[in-house]
């Protein structure tokens, strides 16, 4: 595996991404990844390759859509990894998607640890749970409900 134009199974390309092999079938229904075919119709992966996996991981994982990752990795071209000016573009695009969900953590984590110190358990009256204090409508009569 020393040649740079090796090739890799899916399952030596899933081993070393650290990927599944069902992921990156995945991958290539999307339309994220095109590996290559054999004359019996395997995939047969780049080495090259590797850093697009890499790089569709590491977006999901900070929940990047994989729509949008299809989306920019079109600006990549196919036949080589991509360089650094190219794999600091594409972590640009999504740089503000990011902090806006750290954000939104770290609220969601204030209001978590204020209700957990608030002691109340009112599901009716607490201000996470029930925003603006507001009463849900009485539930149908039984002979309403059909």
């Amino acid at each position: 595996m020393s040649n740079a134009n090796t090739l890799l199974t899916v399952g030596e390309a899933a081993y070393r991404s650290g990927a599944t092999v069902a992921a990156l079938h995945h991958y290539e229904e999307l339309g994220l990844l095109s590996p290559q075919r054999t004359s019996g119709n395997q995939r047969r992966y780049p080495r090259h390759m590797l850093r697009r996996i890499a790089l569709i991981r590491m977006a999901s994982s900070v929940g990047i859509p994989l729509s949008d990752i299809r989306e920019a990795m079109r600006e990549l071209p196919e036949d080589r990894a991509p360089n650094r000016a190219e794999w600091e573009h594409l972590t640009g695009l999504w740089r503000d998607a990011i902090e806006e969900r750290i954000d939104t953590l770290q609220q969601m984590r204030s209001q978590f640890i204020e209700c957990i110190g608030c002691g109340c358990l009112s599901m009716s009256r607490c201000s996470i749970v029930n925003p603006n204090d507001k009463l849900a409508p009485p539930p149908p009569k039984a002979s309403e409900a059909g």
